[in-house]
């Protein structure tokens, strides 16, 4: 158990949570403000709240435990975002401003029809909802080996906070606890690597050369190789990473639209970016320090401890009274920053790409009342996901919704460049790239993934037997190329040049 100010220091970071959307309940007339915020958010606040969304809690507890695992190698895919999108995101901010009211995918149904709409919406639907199931559990699993509460306790107290929030508060409570957030998890992070840097006898600087020394402190294997995890195949992964995550994810793309300006959303673009990296890097240089402590006896750890339980069980044994529950509050913040920014935009895209297309003659108040219920409903439906984890002590529950998400959700980056590079491009072409994306995601997923020791689908040789992380990246290929090439099978439809980089760039 721990101290009783470190708990209260968490209960008050809850309770500002509470208070926030409640405090920005008030303003939330119109559905325009509740899902884009007046568009009168200023770039700092909307570029911290970027970079909380992506510093999810995940990375909080994960980071730190593959770099005491292994090394930095996962760090590679975050360091590709700002390589690949310093140049670009000059051209998507102003593009999404200017051809959507709302949804990303509001893009993809006027360069490619509505069923590149309705096909990339719910993709991003099942991924995020897979993923909020799954964060939820993991910061109440850690949550409940401090507090000695139970972990269905703190599932359901931690969904209550983060529907109040969303429910109440709309995109713009979300940002400003983002704000906020950002900050406490930034601070927690800080302390965790001073206290690792300055505790042990042998000082900072002997710390980080044990931790080069131990290879701790590096981004290989370099050696050039598709089917295991390579410094190669994480570049090639970041790349559809960035543009997956900064251009077609609706969480990041709808935080641009908040701005008052272009100049404003670009801002704000760029310090999520450049924010994110060296955060993802902090965590990764805890987790290898605690190699380092654990691993040069400074302390023991516990008989069997796995790599996830170290960074929580430092946190326990040695911070001090009140940083634990600073660095809690991070943790919590974290989670409550990824999972109600998933919330409001699912909410977004369910009015914006569904109910309006079933009831388009809709009011405003109706539209409202609708993006309110649909954030209540994927509140509890995420803390139904979380709780059904604990029925089966965490095994695998959501093991199919992610190979189902694999297969028919495949190539929406694929979708979005095919759009954004050419004009040749049209909407048959487009539907037998993805169809050729699905049944490819079909074969992969079924020829490399088991139940107990045998394949689902065993064709031998022929089994995609390359790195999972290789899957995504040839699912947005297949989409791009064949699509492009099939489209010169059909009769060319004549694209808006204005949601082309051409026609973007002939404009200036």
């Amino acid at each position: 158990m721990i101290h009783w100010i470190d708990t209260l220091i968490v209960l008050l970071s809850i309770a500002l949570t509470i208070g926030m959307g409640l405090y920005f309940a008030n303003r939330q007339k119109s559905s325009a403000h509740y899902f884009s915020g007046g568009k009168n958010i200023p770039a700092w606040a909307i570029g911290m709240s970027i970079f909380a969304t992506l510093i999810s809690s995940v990375t909080f507890l994960a980071y730190p435990s593959a770099a005491y695992k292994s090394n930095w190698i996962l760090l590679v895919q975050g360091l590709m975002v700002p390589i690949v999108l310093i140049g670009i995101i000059k051209y998507i901010v102003p593009l999404f401003r200017k051809s959507i009211q709302l949804s990303t995918y509001e893009y993809f149904e006027r360069r490619f029809g509505v069923g590149a709409r309705i096909y990339s919406s719910l993709a991003f639907a099942l991924t995020h909802f897979s993923k909020m199931g799954t964060v939820l559990y993991l910061i109440s699993l850690a949550l409940s080996s401090f507090s000695g509460m139970s972990v269905t306790t703190i599932i359901i107290l931690l969904s209550i906070t983060i529907i109040i929030l969303t429910f109440f508060g709309g995109i713009e409570a979300v940002i400003w606890m983002d704000v906020v957030q950002g900050f406490l998890l930034i601070a927690g992070g800080l302390f965790s690597v001073s206290v690792l840097l300055f505790k042990p006898d042998m000082g900072a600087g002997m710390m980080i050369s044990e931790a080069i020394s131990m290879k701790k402190i590096d981004l290989g294997p370099y050696h050039f190789s598709l089917t295991e995890l390579t410094f190669w195949v994480m570049v090639i992964n970041g790349v559809f990473y960035a543009l997956q995550k900064y251009g077609t994810d609706q969480t990041i793309v709808q935080r641009y639209l908040t701005a008052k300006s272009d100049k404003d959303a670009k801002k704000a673009a760029y310090m999520g970016v450049l924010a994110s990296v060296p955060v993802w890097t902090l965590f990764m240089l805890i987790g290898s320090l605690l190699f380092v402590f654990y691993n040069s006896g400074q302390a023991v750890l516990p008989e069997g401890m796995s790599s996830d339980q170290v960074f929580p069980y430092f946190i326990r044994t040695q911070l001090p009274v009140g940083a634990i529950g600073l660095v809690l509050a991070g943790l919590v913040a974290a989670a409550i920053s990824s999972l109600d920014s998933d919330m409001n935009c699912i909410a977004a895209i369910g009015v914006q790409d569904f109910y309006l297309k079933l009831k388009p003659d809709c009011t405003d108040k109706q539209k409202l009342r609708m993006g309110k219920w649909l954030v209540l409903a994927s509140g509890v439906a995420m803390m139904a996901v979380a709780l059904l984890y604990v029925a089966w002590e965490g095994e695998g529950v959501l093991g199919v919704v992610f190979e189902l998400y694999a297969i028919f959700s495949a190539g929406i980056v694929g979708i979005f460049l095919l759009g954004l590079l050419t004009r040749r491009a049209n909407k048959k072409g487009l539907y037998t790239g993805l169809v050729v994306c699905v049944m490819f995601t079909a074969y992969a997923v079924l020829t490399s993934t088991k139940i107990g020791d045998r394949l689902i689908l065993d064709m031998g040789a022929w089994n995609f037997t390359q790195h999972k992380y290789m899957l995504g990246v040839y699912s947005h290929l297949i989409v791009l190329v064949v699509g492009y090439i099939a489209s010169f099978f059909f009769k060319s439809e004549k694209a808006d040049k204005s949601l082309t980089l051409y026609g973007f760039l002939h404009q200036k």
